[in-house]
């Protein structure tokens, strides 16, 4: 049996230039006006590449939402390694969850649409969210037990979590109504424990 041949440099190349189309169209047009012509016109290759390098549309748009999800996980991470007060933490990743930017929440919520009736994505998109609920779990895991949260963790992890998404689905439909003052909320009780 022979050796795959390594990745060459236009190959890798093309491939990051269909992701980063996926990426666009996600936000723009959305996962259901994705044809395979329409993602290689918006990365400037060739249609067969999409299918020759991913398998499908499908494959593509996932590798995307996992690209997307790899870089800022590790951004998280970093965030929460960081040697400051975990309020501060907090504030910044809700200024992340409420900026101006909703590109990966528009990502993320269109792939769970086509994941809702297609099993192999919906095995990679859990695959993403326990990577999401592992970043949180060890986040919290020291702030919970110091602040004196009585819930268990995973309850306070599964909350952050459906708070988040909540308030994506809701500023994705146009609402932002008592998004603030439930951040307020949340502030204060932090800043009273700390």
């Amino acid at each position: 049996m022979t050796e795959p041949a390594q990745k060459t440099a236009a190959r890798s190349a093309a491939e990051e230039t269909l992701l980063d189309a996926a990426e666009r169209l996600l936000v723009d047009v959305g996962y259901a006006g994705i044809t395979t012509r329409r993602l290689a016109e918006e990365a400037g290759v060739n249609h067969g590449l999409v299918h020759y390098y991913f398998g499908s549309n499908e494959n593509l748009l996932v590798r995307a939402l996992e690209r997307f999800t790899e870089r800022l996980v590790a951004r998280q991470r970093e965030l929460y390694a960081a040697g400051m007060p975990f309020i501060e933490k907090w504030r910044t990743a809700m200024r992340y969850l409420v900026s101006e930017d909703v590109t990966y929440e528009k990502v993320w919520l269109e792939l769970q649409a086509l994941a809702w009736n297609q099993p192999d994505v919906r095995d990679r998109l859990a695959r993403v969210n326990a990577e999401w609920r592992a970043v949180l779990t060890e986040a919290f895991e020291r702030p919970h037990r110091e602040l004196g949260i009585d819930i268990p963790l995973e309850v306070l992890v599964s909350l952050v979590m459906t708070f988040n998404i909540g308030i994506i689905v809701e500023r994705l439909g146009g609402t932002e109504t008592g998004h603030q003052e439930l951040l307020d909320w949340i502030d204060a009780f932090l800043e009273e424990r700390q």
